[in-house]
């Protein structure tokens, strides 16, 4: 029923509407239909009756805000965070985790179907056994005399004093180096001008070692003042086993850039993953739920056993987590990863876990990919753990080059994840297995671990992809891959 009726069924700002919310949106937000078109409701869950009103109509998207709650749902719950819905952290706060994990598993569902163009399902999803305080890397946004988020689609620090999806620790190191800014009277960074100094403070906790690094990013030295940084931090904590400051100039959004001085402590901190010891440095790739890791690289390892293999390619290994659990799979494991340190770090974690079937090389996946394919390796395997852009065309084309049985795909962006499937079925690969798993509860995001089987059957085929149409990064317009 509609109180006010636009002409000619248009929908224009501020028209008011009673509606039924119909599904999830991929950020958690409800999504109902008006004459037709999908409208999105922030705060809104399948199945409520709302009043809402429009706050943008465009060609593209209609989005609009709750006035009133008619009809609730039985799974909303009030928000434990008292900053849900200002800081962009947690989409999910206002549901009960039942119905978030069936958010997450539609989410899955509903990219592979309109993204990948793929008949393939996600039946199953592993949730996590802790909802709080489960994260174990966090990075606050730095103003002048506070710490926090940023609100959604702006850089407006929303200050917090209690995050609960971090460790309690972790805010309490922001708070020191806060305070440390007031009493020493120096400023946060300001992108716009450019001015000021301290940007961001980073900290990661091993989930079994209880060792935690701090990282204070500042856009210059602190001078004199950095003793003094030092023990405040070490007063707030005082079983800290790393401080580390990161000058980065940069103007960029980067946050870990830059040069690293270590402060105090080890330059690194250690932590148990799938039994294995592993040495973290700032910049190393570590999921940050380590419970839920162990259980995504079982979920990969599951779906390369039974069988021991000649070879597999880890690509975008990290610190090397998932190429030590690959180990026991193969005779030999080659790592490739871009930042020097974490390769550093994964030869280090090779050696400390005495795992001599490993190999680490630094380099582009997608470089990496070509030139292994050039030199016609022919790995059993290939697992790829791309960072959320998801890969590149020509990595696709040249993992389908090197011909293995099967490529395990780990993805933290479904969305990307989808649209890359549907590039390696167009070459001969089909997904035959996938299980989503819970590893950022209270948001809208989910891992997803797919398995790629090759077709028994291929022939030369032409794959020509319209890279502009599915939003792939290339040099140019399309992309062809001569078959497999």
């Amino acid at each position: 029923m509609c109180d006010i009726i636009p002409d000619m069924n248009e929908i224009k700002k501020n028209d008011i509407f009673e509606v039924k919310i119909e599904s999830w949106s991929s950020v958690a937000a409800g999504v109902c239909r008006i004459y037709g078109r999908a409208v999105f409701v922030k705060g809104a869950i399948p199945g409520e009756t709302h009043r809402v009103k429009i706050l943008k109509a465009s060609k593209s998207a209609v989005f609009a805000k709750s006035e009133e709650l008619i009809s609730p749902s039985p799974s909303r719950t009030v928000p434990e965070c008292p900053h849900f819905g200002q800081c962009g952290g947690c989409a999910t706060g206002h549901i009960s985790y039942d119905e978030e994990l069936r958010f997450k598993l539609s989410r899955v569902n509903d990219a592979y179907r309109h993204i990948g163009k793929l008949d393939f399902r996600c039946d199953k999803i592993i949730g996590a056994q802790e909802i709080h305080s489960y994260r174990n890397k966090a990075i606050y946004a730095v103003g002048n005399g506070a710490f926090g988020f940023f609100r959604p689609r702006s850089h407006e620090i929303i200050p917090i004093s209690r995050c609960l999806i971090q460790p309690q620790v972790a805010d309490t190191a922001a708070a020191a180096v806060c305070d440390f800014m007031q009493e020493q009277n120096i400023s946060a960074y300001d992108e716009r001008t450019g001015k000021g100094l301290v940007r961001h403070v980073f900290t990661r906790i091993g989930f079994h070692s209880k060792q935690m690094q701090v990282v204070v990013i500042t856009a210059g030295g602190l001078g004199a003042k950095t003793k003094l940084l030092t023990e405040k931090i070490t007063a707030a904590l005082p079983d800290i086993k790393s401080i580390v400051l990161c000058i980065n100039k940069n103007p960029n959004n980067t946050v870990l850039d830059g040069s690293f001085y270590t402060l105090y402590g080890s330059d690194t901190i250690e932590d148990t993953l799938c039994d294995f010891h592993f040495e973290l440095s700032p910049q190393s790739f570590y999921q940050i739920n380590t419970p839920q890791a162990q259980r995504l690289y079982d979920t990969v390892c599951s779906y390369l056993a039974p069988g021991k293999m000649e070879l597999i390619i880890d690509l975008y290994c990290g610190a090397g987590t998932i190429s030590l659990c690959l180990a026991k799979l193969a005779s030999k494991v080659i790592g490739a990863e871009i930042v020097p340190s974490a390769v550093e770090n994964a030869r280090k974690n090779a050696e400390r876990n005495k795992i001599k079937n490993t190999e680490f090389i630094c380099a582009d996946a997608a470089q990496l990919a070509k030139l292994l394919a050039q030199q016609e390796l022919k790995p059993d395997a290939i697992v790829v753990d791309p960072p959320r852009k998801g890969l590149e065309a020509d990595v696709i084309f040249s993992i389908c080059k090197m011909s293995p049985q099967r490529v395990v795909y780990v993805s933290c962006d479904v969305a990307t994840q989808a649209r890359d499937l549907r590039i390696f079925k167009e070459c001969g690969y089909i997904p035959t297995q996938v299980t989503a798993v819970d590893m950022f509860p209270r948001t809208s995001h989910v891992e997803t671990v797919v398995l790629l089987s090759k077709l028994k059957e291929t022939k030369s085929i032409e794959v020509e992809i319209d890279l502009d149409e599915m939003d792939l990064t290339a040099s140019e317009g399309k992309a062809t891959y001569d078959g497999i």
